[in-house]
């Protein structure tokens, strides 16, 4: 025992020099959040339609990971886990709950460090108040300095008697849906120019870039697209060969680049980390307004990996070697990263928490500190441990898209169980000849959904 005493010195040392160092980095963050967009829409996952130069040239110069998730299948579940740091499952996602924990929200955490914080785009995390400029859960309430966007969705209001459905979105033009524009607690316009959005936000984003280039930061861009229903701007509309849904993504790609730029050009390349991510995956349900998850199976609102596994990239040069990363992790891991990279403090003492510090695997290549994933959509429950994947419920779709009637849950007694190194789109159910790996992975997922 007594020899092994300077080798655990020796280890805790080391792991606090590191974590001491990471802290004392603390660089300008970016994270760019898009809304829908499938695993498979950008060239650097495989898309041979979408023109995505500037999000391939991030990726290149930075870490592209392969098995990266969003917390949830669906929007607000997602944006809970990234600014909570804790599984939307085993912490409610009602706003109620959420305004407790403001002072705990990444941007809150941040902001306590010393960092401009400033939001443009999607929020939806305070529901639909009628007047969502004095909502207890309005961004400036939560750690944010500056804001500039959308309550919530750009499907948000729907006309008087309509649904979000196929047949709506194929008629609708840029100003059907009454989506509110505000800036800070100001509303703005009413309803906003959808086609202009992705646009607007870009330019809101190198101009605050250049105003805070003295001080680190904290931009958190949340586009509304490529959420149904999708619009680009004139100087996008028919250019892409992936259709409209592709002017979109194709728009959304000049936007990164602009982005980039207005880093460089503010002389804080090297300062900065970029970190490029999707709150779920694509509503292909609703064709040319929704893009593709291939080679997974799935979509928004499933437990099959098109609904969780999304684009994850991260750039930050001189600091991140370029590369491939096939570990596991998900947004919500995004708080503990920043927390180490900052200095800044984890909410260890709320239930749930379970966010990973990633560091270590984008700084120094370590092996990822997440090795377990699960899966919560209403009724349809998976899990992921290692290579493996089990099912207890799945849906194909999360609703009818003519009519928006949910679809029924399928439940699976026993388990499915994947091999997702070998079988990526979920095809061949090996449960009948693994029945031990089924059981522990069960004993595996009862453990998580305890939090730990």
């Amino acid at each position: 025992m007594k020899k092994d005493i300077p080798i655990l010195l020796v280890l805790g040392l080391f792991i606090l020099g590191t974590s001491l160092h990471a802290a004392a980095l603390r660089p300008n963050i970016v994270l760019i959040f898009v809304d829908d967009m499938g695993y498979g829409d950008l060239g650097c996952y495989g898309n041979k339609k979408n023109n995505t130069p500037n999000i391939d040239r991030l990726a290149a110069e930075g870490q592209r990971w392969t098995s990266f998730y969003s917390s949830g299948a669906v929007c607000v579940p997602s944006r809970t886990g990234l600014m909570t740091g804790r599984h939307p499952a085993l912490f409610s996602a009602g706003r109620n709950n959420l305004a407790k924990v403001r002072d705990k929200l990444m941007a809150s955490m941040l902001k306590k460090q010393g960092y401009a914080t400033a939001i443009l785009g999607k929020w939806h995390l305070a529901g639909y108040p009628q007047d969502f400029t004095k909502s207890p859960m309005h961004p400036l309430e939560c750690g944010f300095d500056y804001h500039f966007g959308t309550p919530g969705s750009n499907d948000v209001p729907a006309p008087p008697g309509k649904r979000q459905t196929r047949s709506l979105f194929d008629a609708c033009d840029k100003f059907t849906f009454k989506v509110p524009l505000i800036r800070g607690r100001k509303l703005i316009e009413v309803p906003t120019d959808q086609e202009l959005l992705t646009k607007r936000y870009t330019q809101e984003a190198v101009k605050w870039i250049s105003a805070n280039k003295g001080n680190p930061f904290f931009l958190y861009l949340a586009h509304n697209m490529p959420h149904a229903p999708v619009f680009a701007s004139k100087a996008f509309q028919g250019k892409s060969k992936g259709g409209h849904y592709g002017d979109t993504i194709e728009e959304i790609d000049w936007s990164v680049g602009q982005v980039m730029k207005a880093i460089k050009d503010a002389k804080v390349d090297e300062k900065t980390l970029i970190v490029f991510t999707s709150d779920n995956g694509p509503w292909s349900m609703f064709g040319p307004h929704g893009g593709t998850a291939k080679p997974l199976r799935g979509e928004k609102g499933t437990s099959w990996e098109g609904g969780y596994r999304v684009p994850g990239i991260f750039r930050w040069p001189g600091k991140i070697k370029p590369g491939t990363v096939n570990g596991l992790a998900a947004n919500l891991d995004l708080y503990s990263t920043f927390a180490a990279l900052t200095g800044g403090k984890e909410p260890e003492d709320l239930k749930g928490y379970i966010s990973k510090d990633l560091s270590g695997a984008l700084l120094k290549k370590a092996t990822s500190p997440r090795q377990k994933w699960f899966y919560s959509h209403g009724g349809a429950l998976a899990f992921r441990s290692g290579k493996y994947k089990i099912h207890l419920g799945t849906k194909d779709r999360s609703s009818n898209p003519d009519t928006r009637a949910r679809e029924p849950v399928e439940k699976h007694d026993p388990p499915l169980l994947y091999d997702l190194l070998a079988d990526i789109g979920e095809q061949n159910n090996i449960a009948a000849d693994h029945p031990d790996i089924v059981a522990r992975l069960l004993k595996e997922m009862a453990t998580f959904r305890k939090g730990r």
